[in-house]
């Protein structure tokens, strides 16, 4: 696998943690698979993503600082390796809207090997606690990745 698109709904809250984590921890690993996200939803175009998520991936020293959402389109189904959405509204969403696609996104948790939860939970109406929930599945999502990549090198 050489390149893994993040996607959730308005791109501003869990898939640009995870890919800012992913970006850390693949090249921590030694590992030069690029990484972008994407949301579902157009919401959000050209933003820079909530303050809450830059602040929880800094927290644990992840920077989501430079990031602008932007939505998923049908080049990106050629363009990346791998599709993982962050949950199944939006696996839901993607497969609606290009089912010539059907089968080439995943969820996120389970492809990295997570067997509980399938979802990472969108914490845009939560508090503190729901961002820092999305930085720790992030992490563990990832850590299922790097062993996932290195297992079919």
């Amino acid at each position: 696998m050489k390149s893994i698109l993040f996607i959730c709904l308005g791109n501003i809250c869990r898939s640009p943690v995870v890919e800012a984590v992913a970006r850390k921890e693949f090249a921590n690993a030694g590992l030069a698979i690029a990484v972008a996200s994407a949301g579902t939803g157009d919401y959000h175009i050209g933003e820079p993503a909530d303050a809450r998520a830059i602040a929880s991936a800094a927290c644990c020293g992840y920077d989501a600082s430079a990031h602008r959402a932007r939505q998923v389109g049908a080049a990106d189904f050629e363009r990346f390796d791998a599709l993982l959405a962050m949950d199944r509204a939006n696996l839901r969403e993607l497969e609606r809207r290009w089912p010539q696609h059907r089968g080439r996104a995943a969820l996120f948790l389970p492809f990295a090997g997570v067997a509980q939860p399938h979802e990472v939970p969108d914490p845009y109406y939560g508090d503190a606690r729901d961002f820092a929930r999305v930085v720790e599945l992030a992490r563990a999502g990832l850590h299922g990745l790097i062993e996932r990549c290195r297992n079919t090198a």
